[in-house]
């Protein structure tokens, strides 16, 4: 008798059973935004996100000024805070890739590309093409991150596996090797995308030289990259989608969290967490996601049987296999 591959095990962490959404004068009965509303909503505030965008390079800058300044007794603490810095400018950079950051589309691309995907290993327009996948179909045929989603609750013993190759750097530099066979790809675009990354990043070790400290770039720019952005991005991925399911009602796809101020500093900054309001409507830029979540509260779309608590509830749930 033949024996069928298994397909990916999911939907191990969907709740069995969702909360009753009342429509109201902003929520439809299935979670999507009025019309007036939905205009309200998706209004993009470019001037204030190009303030935002200026601030993060100040503080960036900030934080290594302090390095150098203050010396070896904050270098530990500089090494995680640049590893926030990538989901600062990674979160931005998701914001282009939908075309939310700027209304005007030069300055929304340039900014995607140049100041915020390029700078962090990341080709922005790549980006888009996958995630547009994500959206499109969440956990259908074209996923491209169902290999993170899957199988969930795993053990601890598997969790923290996963965990210490992010840690020790073992994914950054699988995925790093990855990113270098792009000089080699056959599509000039791959190609041409890989030049501009290696070049902006040449540009950058160029600064720290240039400016007497050579060491920031390899210890705390491309270092944190490795391994505190690699352990970031794992949890605050898996505690988007992990152990969720293809399904109508994007309660099956994506985990809600209650988003609590250390988690919003480190973990998911400029309302990333707010995660099932950004997949009801993906058109919604991020700082209209909160009076958008409170909609959806006020409707029931999510309550408290629906939410978790916090991120460490979540995780303990997402390795109770």
């Amino acid at each position: 008798m033949s024996t069928l591959p298994m397909g990916p095990v999911l939907g191990g962490m969907v709740p069995a059973t969702l909360p009753v959404c009342h429509e109201t004068d902003l929520i439809r009965a299935d979670g999507r935004p009025q019309p007036a509303f939905r205009e309200r909503l998706r209004r993009i505030h470019s001037w204030r996100n190009a303030g935002t965008v200026l601030a993060l390079y100040v503080q960036t800058s900030a934080v290594l000024w302090a390095t150098v300044a203050l010396g070896p007794w904050v270098w530990p603490i500089t090494f995680v805070l640049m590893g926030r810095t990538f989901a600062q400018y990674l979160s931005l950079m998701h914001e282009a890739a939908h075309r939310l950051l700027f209304a005007n589309k030069r300055a929304n691309d340039f900014t995607g590309r140049w100041l915020l995907g390029f700078p962090s290993w990341t080709n922005t327009d790549g980006y888009r093409r996958v995630h547009a996948a994500h959206h499109r179909d969440e956990f259908g045929p074209d996923e491209p991150d169902i290999a993170l989603y899957q199988g969930y609750p795993i053990t601890p013993a598997s969790f923290r596996r996963k965990l210490l190759r992010d840690a020790t750097g073992r994914t950054g530099l699988k995925l790093m090797a990855e990113f270098f066979r792009g000089a080699r790809s056959t599509v000039p675009v791959v190609r041409n995308t890989f030049w501009k990354i290696l070049l902006t990043q040449v540009v950058l070790l160029a600064a720290a030289i240039l400016s007497g400290y050579w060491w920031l770039y390899p210890f705390f720019w491309l270092a944190p990259y490795l391994t505190v952005w690699r352990v970031i991005n794992r949890l605050r991925s898996i505690a988007e989608h992990g152990g969720m399911r293809a399904g109508s009602d994007r309660r099956e796809n994506t985990h809600q969290v209650r988003q609590h101020p250390l988690a919003r500093f480190v973990l998911v900054p400029y309302s990333i967490g707010v995660h099932l309001a950004h997949h009801v409507d993906s058109g919604v830029p991020f700082r209209s996601l909160r009076p958008f979540d409170a909609a959806l509260r006020e409707a029931g779309y999510i309550d408290a049987s629906y939410e978790y608590p916090s991120y460490s509830a979540l995780w303990k749930a997402l390795r109770s296999g």
